[in-house]
């Protein structure tokens, strides 16, 4: 789906890689298909095609599915190709388009609520079109979504992926792998907790532990009264991210990268409220996911590299002329 050329002013030999969007404006049905090489470049096509006034600006891309802000190049590149962005002039706020029924821009919560094998089916084979426009998301998709992947049916799958059942059948095998590495590094993440909590209890240090730990409980209970007070658990995470976070051992390695932008993002004391832990707990979580994020990012940007290096030299003239027609005859 990805095109290779020039947009804007490229530095001497440098490829570009153009991503297909479609844009629209806020509480508009209206959709402009563009290709981008970065964000500003997006952003100067956006005012151009939607005619947005100068004085209006700066212009925020955000995702047409759920208001997230895109600010960072790297996170635009490792967006799928035709991914939907709603301009926003200046202050202008985001706001769901249910006018067409929610055929056109489908959100996260509607796959929560709806739970019917219709419902199920039908995010399985979204996840499986964003893994057909560019196989590298795979990096990107969560454990739920690579395990629909795993589970859905492989005659289904291949109609889907437009690919012989032999070829879904080595994927399937792949993205059971994913599954099978986060698994590894969740257990030993846990084994090296379990062996920090014992180093704790031993030695001499056990009852100064014991006291500076009843000491930060009251200092805990006092500060999360006063967020109490403060905040009434304003958190915009889905449902499902929370149980995420409460529930599972190592969350980081559970979520999207979408997710885990968005837990990042959160304010510290008002997750700490919404999910009954102390702040240092709740920082060390989000550190947790934002250092996940980085790393699935960076993944990303050099299978980007890479695909665009390979382009490169794919394109060069004369990779193709066989070397012994360009061998001179002697006689």
């Amino acid at each position: 789906m990805e095109v290779t050329g020039e947009a804007g002013v490229p530095e001497s030999g440098e490829i570009r890689t153009l991503k297909p969007c479609l844009l629209r404006r806020n509480y508009s049905r209206e959709q402009h298909g563009v290709a981008a090489s970065c964000l500003e470049d997006l952003r100067s096509k956006a005012c151009d095609i939607l005619a947005i006034d100068k004085s209006l600006t700066p212009v925020t891309l955000v995702l047409a599915e759920d208001g997230t802000i895109v600010d960072d190049d790297d996170y635009f590149l490792c967006l799928p190709s035709n991914t939907k962005f709603v301009a926003l002039a200046n202050n202008e706020k985001w706001a769901y388009n249910n006018s067409d029924g929610g055929t056109a821009w489908i959100s996260q919560e509607s796959f929560d609520v709806d739970e019917t094998d219709s419902g199920a089916g039908l995010k399985w084979k979204n996840v499986a079109r964003q893994l057909k426009e560019d196989l590298s998301s795979i990096i990107l998709l969560s454990e739920e979504d690579l395990q629909m992947l795993v589970d859905a049916p492989c005659s289904d799958l291949a109609q889907e992926l437009h690919q012989s059942c032999a070829t879904v059948q080595r994927l399937q095998h792949t993205l059971q792998q994913v599954l099978d590495q986060r698994e590894e590094v969740r257990q030993s993440k846990q084994l090296l907790q379990l062996y920090l909590q014992a180093l704790e209890k031993e030695g001499s240090l056990l009852s100064k532990q014991e006291e500076s730990k009843a000491a930060f409980g009251e200092e805990a209970d006092a500060v999360d009264t006063g967020i109490s007070r403060e905040t009434s658990s304003d958190v915009a995470l889905a449902s499902h991210i929370l149980t995420a976070l409460r529930e599972k051992p190592a969350p980081e390695l559970s979520l999207s990268s979408q997710n885990l932008e968005l837990v990042t993002k959160e304010d510290p004391k008002a997750l700490a409220v919404a999910l009954n832990w102390d702040i240092k707990k709740t920082e060390t979580v989000q550190e947790a996911c934002e250092r996940e994020l980085a790393l699935r990012l960076q993944q990303m940007q050099s299978l980007h590299s890479l695909r665009s290096i390979s382009s490169s030299k794919a394109s060069r003239p004369g990779d193709l002329q066989n070397p012994k027609r360009a061998r001179q005859d002697p006689t």
